[in-house]
C-alpha cells in the first residue's frame, strides 16, 4: 500500500551525491589564468622580436618612468592594468634599427680598453711607480684601525672593510694628493702664463700612435709671448703614467690600471654625460665599490647626482669579465636624476651587455662562469634593492610630518676640481631644485 501512496523518487535523490572534484576545477582555473596571462603579453608586445623596438617608446626602471606603460592613445581613459605588467620579463632582443646598432659598437669600443690592464709589461710599469711600501703601509694601519672597532663593537662583529679595500684606499689618496695632476687649461710652456682655448686641432703620429684621437690647442694669455701648448687626449695607459696630467678620462683610465696592478679587481665605468670613473670589488662587502679618484671620492655612487646636481643616463661598466648596465647604483631616483635613455631599447642594451659577457667569459672555466653568474645575480638584487629603497623614501616624505626628516639623508659634495665657470656650464655645480636643468655638458 506504501508503495502505492507514494510516487518512485527522482534518481538524483535514489543515488549518493557526485564526489566533488577539486583537482580538476584547480587545473582549469590555473589554464584560464595562464591564457589570460599570454593574451596580456600579446597585446602589450605586439611586435615582432625580430626587430629592434623603437628607441623612444622603452625605458627601464634604471631611468626615465616606462613610457610604454603609460596610457594609451586609443584608449585614454583605462590605463593598463598593473597586475598584467608587474612580472612581465625584459627579453634581450638584438639590434636592428641604425640607432642601436650604433649604440652596440660604442659599446663594443669601449669594453676593449679594460682588457689592455692585463698587459703584464704595463702592470710591471705600474708597480715602479707606486710607492708600494707607502701604500701597504698605511692599508695595514687602517685595516687595523676598522678591525679594533669591529671588536669594539663586540658580538662577532665584521670589519666595514678588509686589508686589499684599504689598500685601494690608500692608492687613491696617494694618486690623488701626490701622483696625478687636473688640468684645466694647460700654463704656457715658455713663460708659464695662463693660456687660452683655441680648440681642436689634429693628433701627431707620435701623439695618435700614443692613443690621442683628439688634441686640445691653446696660446699664451702674455701679450710678449704667443707661445703655443698642445693638450692631447691620452688614451694609452703607458702615455699618461709618464705625463701623469689630465682630467677625470685620463685620471679614471691610469688610476684604474693602478688598482690591477696591485691585484684589484677593476671595472671601469662609463656615464654617458661626458664622465668616467672606477669601480672595485671589495671581498668584505661581497659588492663593487665605487672610487674617483679625481674627487678621492671612495663608495659614494650618488656623488653626481644628488651632489653634483648631474642627470645620468646610463652608466656601463666595463671589465675583463664583461658589461653591467649599473644605472641603478647612481641614479636612485630616476625621475629627478634621470636622463632620457633613448640610445637604445632597454631589450637591445641587455642584449649587448650579454654578448660582451659572452665574449670576455668565452675562455673562462666552468667553474670561473658559475662563480661570476651567482655574482652577477647577487648584483642585480643589489640594484633592484635601490629602487625599493628610492620607492620608500619617496612614499615616506609624502607622508604627514615626515618633510622635516628628509634633513637626515646624507649629504654629498659638490664638484671641487675644474674651475667654476667649467663647472657650471658642464650642469656639475649642485644641485639646484629651482633652477632650469643645465646646458648639455662640453667634454671633459
Amino acid at each position: 500500500m506504501s508503495d502505492q501512496n507514494h510516487p518512485p523518487k527522482h534518481p538524483s535523490q535514489q543515488q549518493p551525491a557526485q564526489e566533488f572534484n577539486a583537482t580538476d576545477l584547480t587545473q582549469r582555473f590555473e589554464q584560464l589564468l595562464r591564457t589570460r596571462r599570454l593574451n596580456n603579453l600579446a597585446n602589450l608586445r605586439p611586435r615582432s622580436r625580430s626587430g629592434s623596438p623603437a628607441p623612444h617608446s622603452h625605458a627601464s626602471s634604471s631611468s626615465r618612468p616606462p613610457s610604454r606603460y603609460a596610457r594609451s592613445t586609443d584608449s585614454p581613459t583605462i590605463p593598463p592594468s598593473y597586475s598584467s605588467l608587474r612580472n612581465l620579463p625584459k627579453i634581450a632582443s638584438p639590434p636592428q634599427d641604425p640607432a642601436s646598432l650604433r649604440f652596440r659598437n660604442q659599446l663594443l669600443t669601449l669594453s676593449v680598453g679594460p682588457t689592455k690592464y692585463e698587459n703584464p709589461g704595463l702592470l710591471d710599469e705600474a708597480l715602479s711607480v707606486i710607492p708600494l711600501d707607502r701604500v701597504y703601509g698605511e692599508a695595514e694601519d687602517e685595516s687595523q684601525l676598522f678591525e679594533a672597532q669591529a671588536n669594539s663593537i663586540g658580538g662577532g662583529a665584521k670589519a666595514e672593510w678588509g686589508y686589499q679595500d684599504c689598500v685601494i684606499r690608500a692608492l687613491m689618496r696617494w694618486f690623488k694628493r701626490t701622483f696625478f695632476t687636473f688640468v684645466n687649461n694647460p700654463p704656457c710652456p715658455v713663460c708659464a702664463s695662463p693660456t687660452v682655448a683655441l680648440g681642436m686641432t689634429p693628433p701627431t703620429p707620435d701623439e695618435a700612435a700614443r692613443g690621442a684621437a683628439r688634441v686640445e690647442l691653446y696660446r699664451c694669455s702674455a701679450g710678449d709671448c704667443g707661445s703655443y701648448e698642445r693638450f692631447p687626449r691620452y688614451g694609452d695607459v703607458w702615455a699618461l703614467l709618464q705625463t701623469r696630467r689630465g682630467r677625470c678620462g685620463e685620471w679614471a683610465n691610469c688610476f684604474s690600471m693602478l688598482c690591477r696592478a696591485v691585484g684589484g679587481r677593476v671595472r671601469w665605468v662609463w656615464n654617458a654625460e661626458d664622465r668616467v670613473f672606477t669601480e672595485v670589488y671589495s671581498d668584505q662587502q661581497k659588492r663593487w665599490i665605487h672610487v674617483d679618484a679625481c674627487e678621492e671620492a671612495w663608495d659614494q655612487p650618488r656623488l653626481y647626482t644628488e651632489g653634483w646636481g648631474k642627470k645620468m643616463s646610463y652608466c656601463i661598466a666595463f671589465s675583463i669579465e664583461g658589461a653591467t648596465d649599473v644605472t641603478r647604483r647612481y641614479v636612485r631616483n630616476a625621475a629627478h636624476h634621470g636622463a632620457d635613455r633613448n640610445r637604445a631599447p632597454e631589450e637591445v642594451l641587455l642584449w649587448i651587455t650579454n654578448e660582451i659577457r659572452r665574449l670576455r667569459r668565452e675562455n673562462m672555466s666552468k667553474e670561473e662562469r658559475r662563480r661570476l653568474i651567482a655574482e652577477d645575480e647577487r648584483e642585480e638584487r643589489e640594484l633592484r634593492g635601490y629602487v625599493v629603497q628610492a620607492l620608500a623614501a619617496e612614499i615616506g616624505r609624502m607622508l604627514p610630518g615626515r618633510a622635516a626628516a628628509s634633513g637626515d639623508e646624507p649629504k654629498h659634495p659638490a664638484r671641487r676640481t675644474g674651475t667654476a665657470l667649467w663647472r657650471e656650464a658642464r650642469g656639475e655645480n649642485g644641485p639646484a631644485p629651482d633652477a632650469p636643468d643645465p646646458p648639455p655638458p662640453e667634454g671633459h
